[in-house]
């Protein structure tokens, strides 16, 4: 059995299974440190040369290692240098939104070796749109021509109630008692791993964006829904059943408005892509104006409206104004019980800038505690669309390397 094979094999147990965690130890120590002997590899790892040297000769024969050659002692005997093969394995990950798909792939060395982002995608809660998904991931794997059986697995992202330690989804396409990973697993033909978008974005965030030393952050996605991502100590929190950061079905008004949720008066009825895209027909139709006006009302969604207000639209500012006031109360929540370093502001209302960023830092300030205010940075998404991608990708490294 070959480590691509073993890595996608959940009931290994025995020898077997110390065998591919060892395997896993290695790939990540080249990953973390470059070329190395096998000297440097017994030091870490803490096993003798035969069964290093033995471990190495099978990833050589999968392709994943390389002998480098002899280098240069001190004394003695030349040691053998060895490294990742360049192009041997890689992660993929797709970030799943309302009406696209953001794709992309990274290798062993967590370089980004292909993107497509905004891939037209509708997603819908029904069979033919699940097999919309396994249609246009396939094909992004051909474009992309990475070999699919180099594809070591996928991070697929979504919105709403996911539990990434069963697989389940419980938002989108939770059809019968299978995991939505075991659907996606046998249409795909490699191992995935859901997780909500929200977090993904964190931690795409936290792993190669606009993070620098801080460990406590909290990611506002502001989308269609509202989410948040929450990453205390470097690591993602999750909560009991894995549903933490449903930050948009906080109760925050006393309105009539049902809520996706099924309920009432959640601050995402309010404050959300779905909310400014009613508003703001609702401001056209009692005759406001707008750039967009010209349209057919039925026709307008919330990137048109993102689309004005980086066009200058005085309604569409002002109505991302209005709802960033409201955002930045329910923040102030956040920051006033979390205490981050870090609050980043992204998803697809995050690029209208200081259009949102102002009026949520003016919330902030004058609703939460200037103590836990004063030591929290308030930050742009530095990955923008990329950052599920990322995150997803990174994640999916991470648990397939992972040895515990």
């Amino acid at each position: 059995m070959t480590f691509f094979e073993e890595i996608n094999e959940e009931s290994l147990s025995g020898v077997a299974y110390k065998n591919i965690t060892l395997k896993k130890s290695i790939i990540s120590y080249f990953v973390k440190n470059g070329n190395c002997t096998i000297a440097d590899l017994c030091a870490t790892v803490g096993l003798s040369a035969p069964k290093i040297n033995t471990i190495l000769n099978e990833l050589i024969n999968d392709g994943l290692v390389q002998d480098l050659g002899k280098i240069e002692s001190r004394g003695g005997r030349k040691p053998n240098l060895y490294g990742l093969v360049l192009g041997s394995g890689f992660f993929l990950g797709v970030d799943v939104k309302q009406n696209h798909l953001n794709m992309g792939i990274i290798d062993l060395e967590k370089n980004i070796v292909h993107t497509s982002l905004e891939r037209p995608f509708n997603l819908q809660n029904n069979n033919e749109s699940l097999s919309e998904l396994y249609h246009v991931i396939n094909q992004y794997i051909k474009e992309s021509r990475v070999p699919k059986d180099k594809i070591l697995g996928m991070g697929l992202n979504l919105s709403g109630r996911i539990n990434h330690a069963s697989g389940y989804s419980y938002s989108f396409f939770n059809f019968d008692e299978e995991p939505l990973s075991k659907k996606l697993e046998r249409n795909l033909g490699m191992r995935v791993f859901l997780e909500n978008d929200s977090r993904a974005m964190a931690y795409g965030e936290y792993s190669a964006g606009i993070v620098g030393e801080e460990k406590d952050i909290l990611f506002i996605n502001m989308d269609y829904g509202l989410g948040v991502g929450i990453v205390i100590e470097g690591q993602l929190y999750y909560g009991k059943s894995g549903f933490a950061g449903e930050f948009g079905h906080i109760p925050s008004f006393n309105n009539e408005i049902m809520c996706r949720c099924g309920k009432k008066g959640c601050l995402e009825t309010e404050v959300s892509g779905l909310a400014l895209t009613r508003i703001f027909k609702e401001k056209l139709t009692s005759g406001s104006t707008s750039i967009l006006s010209e349209m057919d009302i039925n026709d307008i969604n919330f990137e048109h409206i993102i689309n004005a207000a980086l066009n200058d639209d005085v309604l569409a500012i002002e109505e991302i104004a209005s709802m960033g006031e409201k955002l930045g109360r329910g923040i102030a929540v956040l920051i006033n019980i979390f205490n981050p370093e870090l609050v980043i502001l992204g998803g697809s209302l995050g690029e209208t800038g200081e259009h949102i960023r102002l009026p949520i830092k003016s919330a902030l300030n004058k609703y939460s505690l200037s103590l836990v205010n004063n030591d929290t940075k308030i930050r742009m998404s530095k990955l923008g669309k990329q950052s599920g991608v990322i995150g997803a990708c990174f994640l999916v490294r991470n648990r397939l390397l992972s040895t515990n």
